[in-house]
């Protein structure tokens, strides 16, 4: 039987990349082969995002990219799976000739029966059904994560209904795992090595809202921080009404869980936030901050903002930089608003100009650099834990890591430029320089 060398571009977030690392999952290896070289695949599968207008268009993009290693290179099949055929399906195949099969989100489970049944029949394809498929610990799935850490989507899908987002229109309604499907899934990756856990869905603090068993976020990171090996677990994507009380405590007095937290407030305005159909207002996330910062010692908290959301006035937009200038984050991700067909937010009046609003990101972003700077400046002298990666991708002369106050692929790392460690080797560094997103440090020697 031949053998297929197949190829795969995950774009997007994390939780696009454990959907791709589910898919790989599925390629049974007796039949194909996963290779990282686009140019040496027969079957290259691109795993899209269409969140925002940036990201259907580097969908796109990549995809055209691709397409040239039909001509090129060995490429036989060109897959496209995930958001965009979830969110455009007959639109893309008369847009896009070059792609021979689409695959929507709910389809992963049949990904192998497509690939072969296109192999067959050679007409180009789109297989979009209801986006309904929720892996477990069962499911196979290919880590391409540094084999010392790894994410665990929680949940799929999103019941909030913000109105600039379409991902309930994409990806369903809330749909959370067993606490022992999760919990399996973590002892699984424990035992091949894994000591960094990062836990994500569209909101952490709606997991278990769905479910009729109890399942709450405090409840499974009580089960969680009972896998040994595991020395770090991070929460990505808590909104701000779900942080509860005991949520707060457990980060504050579990060593496991790391002092960190990715909480997206998109604004501070009141009307603003309103319009978002966002719960929490300006009074509420104030008071949240105060009481997270008084109840975890050494919080790092990080945030995303929208700018230029419709009718965002001048006045609103400088509340929100000065709250930034306030300086209450570590780390902050600014979006310019998107206005994406379908969802509510589509069809608000005062839509504001693009130039407008990459001036707004360009400003709020300058702002936060300042408070980042500042804030790395005043751990100079201080003694992290730091999770070794390996070499610095701008010299081999220097090692890097992350510090539990650092989130894989979003936020800064350390430079090491003393000592000697293995990678995935957790070490004591002491903190002796800085920069905007980066610590300078040197080991400890025990």
């Amino acid at each position: 039987m031949e053998k297929f060398k197949v190829s795969l571009v995950s774009l997007g977030c994390a939780k696009n990349l454990v959907d791709a690392e589910v898919m790989l999952g599925h390629l049974p290896l007796d039949r194909y082969e996963i290779v990282l070289d686009d140019s040496q695949a027969d079957i290259i599968i691109v795993n899209t995002c269409s969140f925002i207008n940036d990201a259907k268009e580097e969908s796109v993009d990549t995809i055209l990219e691709v397409a040239d290693f039909k001509q090129e290179g060995h490429c036989k099949l060109l897959v496209v799976t995930g958001c965009l055929p979830q969110r455009y399906k007959e639109d893309l195949a008369k847009q896009l000739p070059e792609v021979d099969l689409f695959i929507g989100i709910g389809e992963v489970p049949r990904l192998v029966e497509l690939i072969e049944r296109q192999l067959q029949q050679g007409k180009p394809s789109v297989e979009v059904g209801e986006p309904d498929f929720l892996y477990d610990h069962q499911t196979p799935r290919v880590n391409s994560s540094p084999f010392y850490s790894s994410y665990i989507k929680i949940a799929e899908g999103c019941s909030n209904y913000c109105s600039y987002c379409i991902i309930p229109q994409l990806r369903g309604g809330l749909r959370s795992r067993a606490i022992d499907s999760v919990v399996k899934e973590a002892r699984n990756l424990a035992a091949q090595g894994v000591k960094e856990i990062n836990l994500i869905a569209q909101d952490i603090t709606a997991y278990g809202m769905d479910r009729a068993d109890g399942a709450t976020i405090e409840t499974l990171l009580k089960e969680l921080v009972k896998v040994e090996e595991i020395d770090w677990i991070r929460l990505l994507y808590a909104y701000p009404e779900g942080v509860s009380d005991e949520l707060i405590d457990l980060i504050a007095t579990e060593d496991k869980i790391c002092n960190y937290l990715d909480i997206p407030l998109q604004h501070i305005d009141d009307q603003v936030l309103a319009a978002m159909n966002r719960r929490l207002g300006e009074e509420g996330i104030r008071a949240l901050l105060k009481k997270l910062r008084e109840r975890i010692p050494d919080l790092t908290l990080r945030t995303s903002f929208i700018v230029g959301f419709p009718g965002e006035t001048r006045e609103q937009y400088d509340k929100l930089l000065e709250f930034v200038k306030e300086g209450h984050f570590e780390r902050v991700g600014v979006f310019r608003y998107s206005r994406e067909e379908g969802t509510g937010a589509a069809e608000l009046p005062d839509q504001v100009p693009g130039q407008t609003k990459r001036g707004r990101l360009n400003r709020l972003m300058k702002a936060q650099a300042r408070v980042s700077f500042n804030k790395n400046r005043a751990l100079i002298g201080r003694t992290e834990t730091v999770l070794v990666e390996g070499y610095s991708d701008e010299t081999d002369l220097l090692l890097k890591g992350r510090s539990a106050r650092q989130a894989p692929d979003v936020d800064g790392q350390f430079l090491i430029t003393s000592g000697q460690a293995d990678v995935g080797e957790l070490v004591q560094l002491k903190i002796t320089d800085s920069s905007e997103y980066d610590l300078i440090g040197e080991i400890i020697e025990e």
